[in-house]
């Protein structure tokens, strides 16, 4: 199925890039959204599933780089964490390198929440890219592996909080996926 089309043989410019990834972004977004609502998921919010893949992948974090990584106020994601820690998804803890800073994690369900939505929202997002052909599918692919290079930030993982089996890299797939 030939989905994707080039306009003409002009050469593609870094303008053209931005224009695409800025008008594509938003609807694989929407999708996204509506997948975790249509798959049963409507505890879990887009901002909620954003802030679980940021932990899940970071180990831990403060409430300023949470807030920075989905975009909300740090009141709004304060409201958003208190959330998942009164649902047993994240733990809030003393940072051990700075005790003025408070340290985000998730706790094992939180990890499994986490990995049951994305699994879910992944395999409809296969189904639907299963509609491109062969070449197209790798085109996305090493596109995606370009922006994930490109934009990925120099943020190393760091030891969790309290819950001794939470953790950086739980799997690889949560490397996998730094814009959410």
């Amino acid at each position: 199925m030939q989905l994707l089309e080039s306009p003409s043989d002009a050469p593609v410019t870094a303008e053209d890039c931005a224009r695409e990834v800025l008008d594509v972004v938003p609807l694989v977004m929407r999708i996204i959204r509506g997948e975790l609502r249509r798959r049963g998921r409507p505890e879990l919010t887009v901002p909620q599933f954003r802030s679980l893949a940021f932990l899940d992948r970071a180990g831990s974090a403060s409430l300023s780089e949470l807030a920075d990584h989905i975009g909300l106020t740090l009141p709004s994601v304060s409201k958003l964490v208190d959330g998942l820690v009164e649902r047993g998804l994240a733990t809030r803890a003393e940072d051990p390198a700075d005790r003025r800073r408070m340290s985000l994690c998730l706790t094992n369900a939180g990890h499994e929440r986490m990995a049951i939505a994305r699994a879910s929202t992944q395999t409809y997002l296969a189904q639907r890219l299963g509609q491109l052909t062969a070449e197209e599918q790798s085109s996305v692919d090493q596109a995606m592996r370009s922006l994930r290079q490109l934009f990925a930030g120099e943020r190393s993982p760091r030891a969790c909080c309290a819950d001794p089996g939470a953790g950086p890299g739980r799997d690889a797939s949560s490397a996998a996926d730094p814009s959410l």
